[in-house]
């Protein structure tokens, strides 16, 4: 890849985390949003991330900022392209679980997971699709989930967001074809982020039993394909959902 520039969304930690620093290994500046979440010191994972990725000698820009915020979105957009000069590589992967069985979940939290998965996929995809048709080339890549295809009980809102996540992607993918930008998603399985340490062990253990290959994913398992849908040798590729589960959604 030569020296270019990738937004991730939620890059502070987990998926994002590994996403950005695969980049970072390659050479492309990296911007990456976070917002506060109760109970987790996401600011300063953000400088701790921040630092490892200037360490491959690229340039980083990151602030906090809401995907749900379709005024912020569009100004963290425009400052990472001024901060970075420009932006080519847009990976959706903000994105939160509020679990829960059917009858228990309340609007509020349906809300809020729709609100960030899905809403904020659009907002960020729609400011970027401006910028992408203009240089006619982009790519895109949402992180969508397993969930989406076999869901667990208690995930509803999760489930729907990333399914509806894939239509997006698809939709996307036939609108901005004709300027050259690429859209696709991936959908991990079970990956060892702070994320699976909420889950009971039993869930955690039935995952790691299920799976063809016998094991969870790490993070940087799903930053490589990410990244893999980033470049050249994946150009002809779009409209597509890459499992990177272990074999889960085929047992």
């Amino acid at each position: 890849m030569r020296l270019n520039t990738a937004i991730v969304t939620g890059g502070a930690t987990g998926i994002g985390r590994a996403v950005a620093l695969e980049f970072a290994r390659r050479g492309v500046n990296i911007a990456f949003n976070y917002i506060d979440l109760p109970g987790r010191d996401i600011p300063e994972q953000a400088l701790l991330t921040e630092t490892a990725l200037r360490a491959f000698g690229v340039s980083v820009y990151s602030e906090r900022c809401d995907v749900r915020n379709l005024e912020a979105v569009e100004r963290f957009v425009e400052r990472a392209k001024a901060e970075l000069g420009g932006v080519h590589y847009l990976v959706n992967n903000a994105g939160i679980t509020r679990d829960a069985a059917l009858w228990r979940l309340g609007s509020k939290q349906w809300r809020e997971v729709l609100d960030t998965n899905l809403t904020g996929a659009f907002h960020c995809t729609q400011a970027v699709a401006r910028l992408f048709r203009v240089q006619r080339m982009g790519k895109i890549v949402n992180v969508a989930s397993i969930q989406a295809f076999h869901p667990s009980f208690g995930v509803v809102a999760f489930a729907a967001s990333k399914a509806a996540l894939i239509g997006l992607t698809r939709a996307t993918a036939a609108e901005l074809g004709p300027a050259g930008v690429n859209v696709n998603a991936v959908a991990p399985g079970y990956v060892r982020t702070e994320a699976l340490e909420s889950l009971p062990a039993d869930v955690v253990d039935r995952a790691k039993h299920n799976s063809v290959l016998g094991r969870l994913a790490e993070p940087e398992d799903v930053g490589n394909v990410v990244v893999f849908l980033c470049s050249p040798e994946a150009r002809h590729i779009t409209g597509q959902v890459i499992f990177v589960d272990g074999g889960l959604s085929i047992v």
